[in-house]
């Protein structure tokens, strides 16, 4: 309906001499208002040489006369609010009929094919072997896989890529440390086969305790810095076989980490693989091979970012080796080579590396305009706490597997304080997964992108208000009225006379999620369906909605199946799962 509005009003605005590609519609602030309205008298008034005002009378005008044909036949009543907005509401019927074709049968409600063909690489997370997995992560993961759904939610192929840091100085701290600790038995070193937490909590505490000596022992700095240069040759057998465990590990928990996130990369590309890559392409665009992208410099290879109004940065270091900089050069690079057909790559890392992406972009561009003009990079806020910023290096960290076990825990508590709860110990562990992800995932994207965020465990997993498990708690809600209707489609469905704000929210989900999309915004659909959510559970609190004495209920069981089909797609959208019962 928006759309044939859009084109009515287009044709109305032409007559006037405004241009088509400046006619917009909205949602007025205040719902009484109208169902849409558009604000082009107030956009394009000066330029015509009218008060705005007079200009929306004039535009009402015009499509009044367009209306008289026989066009926008679905439009009650178009009015002038304000300095110049115009309103339009609409007849009852066609959120009626709408809200009737979604319940019955709309499952894919909110998805369009806009960006079909089209494919795009998404990568996120990112994260260092030999190193825990902390809430920094958590919050890269829920902001990529939501990022990825939505670009999926318009028609588009996604392929998600994950760039595990295998290779550098923090392993050669975390190694030196591990060799150490075997040699003299300081520590006792986990099996194969022990489990895959007392694993990596070894890993973590090698690194913390190489990091502690590298920066407070000369003698202890140089054997690491050597060290690192012979990880990199794989110089050494019995220290490749340490370097191969404790990488095997890390993946192993990255992997289960994962899984309980609900995310699933199609490719991996490591870093390991990527030095020798992006020696290459440093060295073969330096001056000395004919271009000016890098140069030498004190026995290194630099790209001067202040001739291009940036910072220098170094790509191999004096030693010969490449650094961070020159390998992403060749992940962005071999990106784009193994998905020639790619119109996008978006990076999604700590909003930290702002600058440090603008340099690379520029040397992507300097390299292969192509690739430069395709990558996108999204920087995000912090996640804090009371101590402030997290540090792995210190050992103040928050891990995501201790954060995520907190969150389960208190919502088993939760849960089991409930009464009348007959809940199964599998099934308070089933519950207690999907609405812990569920407060970490919402408390993070219902933020702008680059927004720092202060967790609050115990607002986030409320069962009302603003939270992930409200969202949820709302669909099982829903879910538990559907269980006790006749949703077969037997019964015949009476249109009302009259809808509510439920109708008109949920109609609203496909622009929510195209505008999501076109700002990489997912905080717009966390908004959303928080209004949705309060409109559903208004609704069910004043309408009985299965009763077989009312030839409306038929109607008001696909308005709630029509609801739950939308709250469980968008919570899709944010990488959250509804569990069946809360």
């Amino acid at each position: 309906m928006k759309d044939a509005l859009l084109e009515v009003l287009k044709k109305a605005a032409v007559s006037l001499g405004i241009e088509a590609s400046s006619v917009t519609l909205g949602y007025p602030d205040d719902p009484g208002h109208g169902d849409f309205a558009t604000n082009i008298a107030l956009v394009n008034a000066k330029k015509l040489g009218l008060n705005p005002r007079v200009l929306a009378d004039k535009i009402v005008a015009e499509f009044e006369k367009l209306r008289a044909l026989g066009l926008a036949k679905d439009v009650e009543t178009v009015s002038v609010a304000g300095p110049g907005f115009v309103n339009f509401k609409f007849v009852p019927r066609v959120f009626a009929e709408e809200v009737v074709r979604i319940g019955t049968g709309g499952a894919e409600y909110g998805w369009s094919e806009a960006e079909k063909g089209r494919k795009v690489m998404v990568e996120h997370t990112d994260p260092n072997t030999f190193k825990v997995l902390h809430i920094g992560h958590l919050m890269v993961n829920a902001i990529g896989e939501s990022l990825s759904r939505l670009i999926q939610a318009s028609g588009a192929e996604v392929i998600r890529i994950c760039y595990p840091s295998d290779i550098g100085l923090h392993i050669a701290k975390s190694i030196w440390a591990w060799q150490k600790n075997a040699d003299n038995g300081a520590v006792k070193v986990p099996a194969d086969d022990a489990p895959i937490q007392e694993r990596t909590t070894f890993l973590g505490k090698m690194y913390v305790e190489g990091t502690q000596a590298y920066e407070a022992d000369i003698a202890a700095k140089d054997d690491i810095d050597a060290l690192n240069k012979v990880i990199y040759e794989k110089s050494s057998p019995f220290i490749d076989e340490l370097y191969e465990k404790g990488r095997k590990w890390s993946l192993d928990h990255f992997e289960k980490i994962y899984e309980t996130l609900g995310t699933k990369f199609d490719e991996y590309i490591y870093e390991s693989e990527m030095a020798p890559v992006g020696l290459e392409i440093v060295h073969s665009n330096t001056k000395s091979r004919g271009t000016n992208t890098f140069e030498e410099s004190e026995g290194a290879v630099v790209f001067k970012g202040e001739d291009h109004g940036l910072h220098t940065r170094v790509f191999v270091n004096s030693k010969g080796l490449p650094t961070y900089e020159a390998k992403e050069v060749g992940l962005n690079i071999t990106k784009f080579k193994k998905h020639p057909d790619a119109v996008q790559s978006i990076i999604i890392t700590a909003s930290e590396q702002n600058d440090y992406f603008k340099v690379l972009t520029k040397v992507l561009s300097l390299i292969d305009p192509k690739d430069g003009d395709k990558t996108r990079h999204i920087g995000h806020g912090m996640m804090r706490f009371a101590f402030g910023k997290m540090s792995s290096r210190t050992g103040k960290v928050i891990t995501a597997e201790a954060l995520l076990a907190d969150m389960r825990s208190m919502v088993a508590d939760k849960i089991s304080a409930r009464e009348g709860g007959d809940f199964s110990t599998d099934e308070v562990s089933e519950i207690s997964d999907a609405v812990a992800v569920a407060a970490i995932k919402y408390t993070i994207l219902r933020a702008s992108i680059g927004s720092d965020i202060i967790f609050d465990s115990a607002a986030s997993i409320s069962f009302e208000g603003d939270s992930g498990p409200y969202l949820q708690y709302s669909a099982v809600r829903a879910g538990a009225v559907l269980q006790k209707a006749d949703v077969r489609g037997e019964s015949q469905i009476i249109l009302p006379e009259k809808v509510g704000q439920l109708e008109r929210f949920i109609t609203r989900f496909p622009d929510v999620i195209a505008r999501a999309r076109a700002e990489y915004a997912p905080q717009h659909v966390t908004t959303y369906l928080i209004e949705l959510a309060a409109a559903f559970n208004s609704f069910y609190a004043s309408q009985v909605i299965v009763d077989k004495n009312d030839p409306l209920s038929p109607y008001y069981v696909v308005l709630t199946q029509a609801f739950r089909t939308v709250m469980i797609n968008g919570l899709w959208v944010l990488g959250i799962r509804v569990p069946k019962r809360m």
